[in-house]
């Protein structure tokens, strides 16, 4: 999300609370007993939790079923969702423009030693659908380099 993109949405957000506060207050010329104010009290105090649950959606969080019965493997996994979470805050929120970029190199780096460690313990234990598994590395890191070119050409 860009900077003005960020900007628009929060001026928005700013002039919906400003505008229901004033509703409220004009509200209240219709005397305390009129529910419209009281209404439009609610709205305003259910505004930061609708938008804490919008924000919430937009990260990963480890569920049980994720798990591969590998508690190193596993634990790589929850350390790239924090890292992935970590970059998802970094770009919703208005940063430096370092962190973002440094959160992704760190998560790059991350994710090849991740798989370097997998691939190695898959061999060792033989695993029969390695060669499938390794293509999906390969595709991913293509994936994530193709990401990562159009992140430093455009920033987002």
């Amino acid at each position: 999300m860009s900077i003005v993109t960020k900007g628009i949405s929060m001026f928005i957000l700013s002039l919906l609370i400003l505008s229901l506060l004033i509703m409220v207050v004009l509200g209240f010329m219709l005397g305390f007993g009129h529910p419209l104010p009281w209404i439009l009290i609610a709205i305003l105090v259910l505004i930061p939790v609708i938008h804490d649950k919008i924000i919430a959606r937009r990260f990963v969080k480890w569920k049980n079923s994720y798990s591969v019965g590998v508690e190193s493997i596993d634990n790589d996994h929850k350390k790239l969702l924090c890292m992935l979470n970590q970059l998802q805050t970094a770009s919703h929120y208005t940063t430096y423009d370092g962190v973002a970029e440094g959160i992704l190199n760190d998560l790059v780096e991350y994710t090849e030693y991740h798989f370097f460690r997998e691939e190695e313990l898959m061999k060792e234990c033989n695993y029969p659908g390695f060669d499938a598994h390794r293509k999906q590395h390969e595709a991913m890191i293509s994936q994530v380099s193709t990401f990562i070119e159009e992140y430093r050409v455009d920033g987002t």
